[in-house]
């Protein structure tokens, strides 16, 4: 048996990508198992702190979800580790490569068809669970109200504006790698950059219409009491919408979208449907906490900054012949002679299909400080606006989305982007004492 010291970089590559995807199934699948466990042993009674709020009915839809998605994760989870095993050591997108150079001359259109192919066919894998998340899982708790022709719909112009904006984009940084010398990296982050701000900045005008309606805040009370809200926050945007999220899901949510003089604020209409006018109030406070602590700036910096070292490692891996060996793919001869090749396409898939394995570990902390920021952002609201409110209206979204209130504390720290229920609202004050009414 070869010791550490005769094995090569690409054995090594593929032992460590190999244990580190072993190593994150393993942790999953505990942290899935400590939440389906904790969820099912707290479902029949409703913590003390909410019994006056939340019914029993409706605590046990909120498990009974809860546990329906832990399940259904597992099993897309294990989906995923075949999928990404087929496409690196098993061979998938070293044939896949090979298929296209017997059908074309290497270049730059065999590389974005490579691309595109690869997409396609990533998709078409995952389409069952799609579906099954849509028209199964979210129908039984009647949270779904997409229908096939609208599903379809969305999934046509998706596919391509995604052909439209990736490939242009795809083609602007596999020529920087090509073109640009050691530091193509550099300049691929420069373009990669600015192409995100730029998406931020189109994205409410020009890209979501084509999937939502949006209509502008008719409600003229409630449009006086939020621009009130925003004024006194020093906040200004460019319109107030209502968007119809009814269309496709019960589910209820408010954004803020866009980028400069394009911000907009956008409620749900479900949303306008389950809360008061004081509670929407209370609830775009938070999300104006977020703006007034930068919170989005700064993880638009922390992202950046994130994506130039991703940039930096890509433009050494690519270089590498056992980055692509390692990982089960055989790169063009002239790489190994420092000649110039057209395995770029095949370094970026490789270095997204791996990227996420190594670094799953780092998950905790971004949703600490994500959890952080919210907490930053209630107390905020509750500056601005109700405490109480603001708590009701958390009381509303916890139920009708059936979000549970005993996830398993492991869990949570783990993955959890906001707070538990019992924590965040243990930090504001509870509204009055309400009977609180069986869910359908």
């Amino acid at each position: 048996m070869p010791t550490t010291n005769e094995l090569s970089p690409s054995m090594l590559l593929t032992l460590a990508f190999a244990i580190a995807l072993a190593l994150q199934l393993l942790v999953q699948l505990w942290l899935n198992t400590r939440q389906v466990r904790y969820v099912a042993q707290h479902r029949h009674e409703v913590p003390q702190s909410f019994a006056s709020h939340i019914s029993l009915a409706a605590h046990q839809k909120a498990a009974d979800y809860t546990l329906a998605k832990a399940r259904f994760g597992l099993l897309h989870m294990a989906w995923g580790a075949v999928i990404l095993l087929g496409w690196t050591l098993l061979g998938g997108l070293n044939a896949l490569q090979g298929a296209l150079l017997q059908w074309m001359e290497p270049g730059m259109v065999q590389q974005l068809v490579l691309l595109a192919a690869f997409a396609a066919i990533s998709g078409l894998l995952d389409l069952p669970f799609s579906l099954y998340q849509t028209f199964v899982l979210e129908a039984r708790f009647g949270f779904n109200k997409n229908t096939p022709a609208i599903w379809l719909g969305d999934l046509l112009k998706s596919t391509l504006l995604a052909a439209i904006i990736g490939l242009p984009i795809a083609w602007i940084i596999l020529w920087f790698m090509g073109a640009t010398g050691s530091l193509w990296w550099l300049w691929a982050w420069g373009i990669w950059t600015g192409f995100q701000l730029l998406l931020m900045w189109i994205f409410p005008t020009y890209i979501a219409p084509l999937f939502n309606k949006f209509e502008p805040l008719a409600d003229e009370s409630l449009k006086a009491r939020v621009t009130s809200l925003m004024k006194r926050c020093g906040f200004a945007a460019k319109g107030l919408f209502v968007m119809d999220g009814s269309r496709r899901s019960a589910h209820a949510n408010a954004y803020f979208t866009g980028f400069g003089a394009s911000k907009r604020v956008v409620f749900y209409d479900t949303l306008l449907k389950q809360l008061s006018p004081e509670e929407v109030e209370a609830v775009l406070a938070h999300e104006l906490g977020h703006f007034k602590h930068k919170h989005i700036t700064k993880r638009m910096i922390g992202m950046f900054a994130l994506s130039l070292v991703g940039f930096a490692v890509l433009g050494w891996l690519s270089q590498q012949v056992w980055f692509y060996t390692g990982l089960g793919v055989l790169p063009s001869a002239a790489l190994a002679f420092g000649q110039p090749s057209y395995d770029d396409a095949l370094a970026l898939l490789l270095f997204i299909l791996a990227l996420p394995v190594f670094t799953f570990w780092i998950a905790p902390l971004m949703a600490h400080f994500s959890r952080r920021d919210e907490f930053e952002a209630d107390a905020y609201a509750m500056q601005q606006a109700s405490g109480a409110a603001l708590a009701s209206a958390l009381l509303k979204l916890y139920e009708d989305n059936a979000s549970t209130l005993t996830p398993d504390p492991v869990y949570a720290r783990y993955y959890y982007s906001h707070p538990p229920a019992v924590e965040r609202l243990a930090r504001m004050p509870l509204p009055a004492t309400s009977n609180p009414v069986s869910a359908a």
